[in-house]
């Protein structure tokens, strides 16, 4: 598996609407449903899910990145979703850096091990300064798609 399998273009929001973080996780579930990975009932208990992790500590690691994420019984796999801010969004990030690339992923509950290789992963793709360069550049979804295709590690 590599963080491209995770993704699909109706998965990538090239600019998000959101100017502010709970709207942007908001904007990000809302397009897993959407793009039919989570179901519409299950839309608000996931939400909260990832707030809860949020709010015991933000998910901004610096560098413009934000990874939120949690774990949920309402999901069976691994998914994920992507947005790009060209304004960059308030995050409450390490840095104090407002936050332009984030991806978020809910993981099936009680997988420990792969909600930690997952954030690992993403973690490790995106600390990649070309890779957030490619990704901030990239025009649409498909080649935003495309920079996760090219550039992800094969696990």
């Amino acid at each position: 598996m590599t963080l491209a399998n995770l993704l699909s273009e109706p998965q990538i929001i090239p600019e998000l609407a959101a100017t502010e973080r709970w709207d942007a996780i908001r904007e990000m579930v809302d397009i897993l449903v959407k793009s039919g990975k989570v179901d519409t009932s299950d839309r608000d208990s996931i939400l909260e899910s990832i707030r809860q992790r949020e709010e015991t500590m933000s998910t901004g690691i610096g560098f413009g990145i934000a990874i939120p994420h949690a774990s949920s019984s309402k999901v069976h796999d691994v998914v994920a979703s992507f947005g790009r801010s060209s304004v960059g969004i308030p995050f409450e990030s390490l840095d104090g850096q407002p936050v332009s690339l984030i991806v978020l992923f809910v993981v099936p509950k009680d997988q420990f091990q792969t909600h930690l290789r997952t954030l690992a992963a993403i973690a490790k793709f995106l600390n990649d300064k070309t890779v957030r360069e490619e990704l901030g550049k990239a025009q649409d979804a498909a080649a935003i798609l495309n920079v996760f295709e090219n550039r992800s590690p094969r696990q």
